[in-house]
This record gives structure tokens, C-alpha cells and sequence, in this order.
């Protein structure tokens, strides 16, 4: 198969050891991951912003970089998510619109990716910490990616799971809304970070680095010392310390 990572604005920009994780990970399962330099931003601020031809000229150029891919895997709930908007902006365009069902149809967030086609739940990894989970709306609402992490976490030797309350809540990040809406938003973290500090946990994980981002700086200002990592970060960890 030809796997190749989406590896999203975030990730690339800011923790490009997420993408790392990724790809060592998939290397020893026998999966060899390209990486297709054209890929850009998957448009999704300008989609939210009502900038739909924006949006549809960043679809454009994200559905060209993976046209030939067989799979197309990403760090992200929210720019996987992003994707399934594809056909709705090429609704106009009968060629494009089957283009971006083809894009759509074989993408997946990496838990998603490693569980269900790849049907691996136990990647050997040992990780003796006292973990909680953020479910990121997009990842989890938008593409039901609900059991995989779960199952993942549970095959993790040592890892004490401790549930997070009121985790469906959002965490007040949003994209855009975190800039036009700041006092709600900062208001929304400050609750997340509240119920992170209530699980007495040492780390942090999710799937989606925007709302990790934005929990973590909270965190920080507040002089907390819980880790927040990607799911994917924890896995390699684990596997690479074992």
C-alpha cells in the first residue's frame, strides 16, 4: 500500500516530532509512509470564515499532493474532518467533486488508520504514568473516532487510564473562534484545565494538536506540571523506551 502523511499546519509548523512518531511507528509495522511536499493547509480556517473559494483553491491543492496515494493519514480529527467537506465545496464541479470523494474515502486520523485498517491495537509499547484523555470534537463528533484511542491506550502496558470529566466538553480553541470570541474561549480552557488538574494525572493526551496546544499553554501559565502529548508521541515513547 501507499501510505502517505497529511502532516497539517500545526504539526509541520509546531510539533513536526508528532509526524516523527507517526512514521516510526508505521515503519515497524512493515508500513513505509511518503511524504508529498505540494500538501498545504487543508483550508479549513478560511471554510469556517465563510471564504469558501479560499477554501476550495487549498482543497485543490491538498486533493492534487495525494491523488495518487492509496491512503492518506494525518495528526489531526479536525483537518481529517476538514476533508469530509471536500465534495460539499466541489458540490459544482462534477470532476472535482469526484476527485475529493476519492480524497475522502481514503483518509484517516492515525488511530483510525492503525486499529481499523491496519487492525493493530497493541503496538508493544510500556508507559507507567497516570494518563487522562481530551476527545477533540472534530475527531471524535465529526469522524466517530471514539473506540480507537481507547483500545490503543488499554493495550499500553503500565498506563494507569484515569477519565477525564466532562471530556466531550469543548476546549474553547475553535480556530477562528478562539480569536473573535477570546474571553469565552479562554473562559472554555480554563474549565478543561480545571477537570485535567481534578484527575490528579501526569500527562495529558489527545489527538487533535490544536486543542493539546491550546490546554497545554493554559496549563503552563498556570504553572501545572502535567505533560500533554499526542497520542501518537505516547505510543513511540513507549515502544522506543520498552
Amino acid at each position: 500500500m501507499k501510505v502517505s502523511l497529511f502532516i497539517t499546519c500545526l504539526s509541520d509548523a509546531l510539533f513536526p516530532r508528532v509526524g516523527e512518531a507517526i512514521v516510526r511507528l508505521l515503519a515497524k509495522r512493515g508500513v513505509k509512509v511518503d511524504f508529498p511536499p505540494a500538501q498545504t493547509c487543508c483550508g479549513q480556517p478560511a471554510f469556517n470564515s465563510g471564504y469558501w473559494n479560499e477554501a476550495r483553491a487549498s482543497a485543490k491543492t491538498i486533493i492534487e499532493a495525494f491523488e495518487d496515494s492509496d491512503f492518506v493519514i494525518s495528526p489531526s480529527g479536525s483537518c481529517t474532518g476538514m476533508i469530509q467537506h471536500y465534495p460539499k465545496l466541489f458540490e459544482n464541479d462534477p470532476v472535482m467533486h469526484a476527485r475529493a470523494i476519492g480524497l475522502q474515502r481514503k483518509s484517516y486520523e492515525f488511530t483510525q488508520f492503525l486499529v481499523n485498517v491496519l487492525d493493530v491495537t497493541d503496538v508493544g509499547a510500556s508507559f507507567p504514568y497516570k494518563v487522562t484523555y481530551h476527545p477533540s470534537c472534530h475527531g471524535s463528533r465529526l469522524l466517530g473516532v471514539k473506540d480507537e484511542p481507547m483500545a490503543l491506550m488499554q493495550a499500553v502496558k503500565g498506563l494507569e487510564f484515569v477519565p477525564l470529566p466532562f471530556a466531550e466538553d469543548c476546549c474553547g480553541f475553535g480556530g477562528t473562534f478562539a480569536v473573535k470570541m477570546a474571553d469565552i474561549s479562554g473562559a472554555m480552557v480554563t474549565e478543561k484545565a480545571d477537570h485535567v488538574k481534578e484527575t490528579e494525572a501526569q500527562v495529558l493526551v489527545g489527538l487533535d494538536l490544536a486543542c493539546l496546544m491550546n490546554i497545554a499553554g493554559n496549563l503552563r501559565y498556570r504553572g501545572e506540571p502535567v505533560r500533554v502529548m499526542h497520542l501518537a508521541e505516547l505510543l513511540y515513547e513507549g515502544v522506543a523506551g520498552a
